[in-house]
């Protein structure tokens, strides 16, 4: 049994401690995943609240047909999605993208690997909204397939094609920007 289910176990049965777990445990890389659909880190943040706002309070019954992390990912791109919808419907200007400046690090010997990062990033946030989403959920955050097909509400085919076709996508675009891949 995983941690998370069983924090959410103990939360049901009374111990406040439990969504403390949950939290502490599941938020950095919910609010990221998130990030990567809304395209905005203040909006992943306060769609990660209000996930956990959504648990909190209405108590959703976990089936355990997944995990946990698979189930609570669910709960929150859901949530984004409903957000941004009525952010869409009360606005007529497009969201604006704001994206988190990446901290450089100060020692040389790291500063060749987060320019690295950076263009990574860079490449990935001008791809297709779910090419970012399943390259987020497989590399990031350490989802099998099958999980990130039952988040995305996708067939495990047609993650295998999305993935691949994230993956071509990806490597044109590190291409177009002079990335060199080394081989090992």
């Amino acid at each position: 049994m995983d941690t998370g289910a069983e924090s959410y176990r103990r939360y049901l049965d009374g111990d406040d401690n439990g969504i403390v777990d949950i939290i502490r445990d599941y938020k950095d890389g919910l609010t990221l995943y998130l990030c990567g659909i809304t395209g905005n880190i203040f909006s992943a943040e306060d769609a990660m609240e209000d996930t956990f706002f959504k648990i909190v309070t209405k108590k959703p019954r976990f089936s355990e047909k997944s995990s946990f992390k698979t189930w609570l990912y669910s709960i929150g791109r859901n949530t984004a999605i409903d957000s941004m919808r009525k952010r869409s419907r009360l606005s007529d200007s497009p969201i604006e993208d704001i994206s988190a400046a990446d901290e450089t690090a100060d020692l040389e010997r790291n500063y060749l690997k987060e320019e690295q990062k950076i263009a990574i990033h860079k490449a990935i946030s001008s791809l297709n909204p779910d090419y970012r989403q399943i390259l987020h959920l497989i590399f990031f955050e350490g989802f099998s397939n099958g999980e990130a097909a039952d988040i995305m509400r996708k067939g495990k085919r047609q993650i295998e094609n999305l993935l691949y076709r994230a993956k071509s996508a990806l490597r044109s675009e590190l291409e177009k920007e002079g990335f060199v891949y080394e081989i090992v």
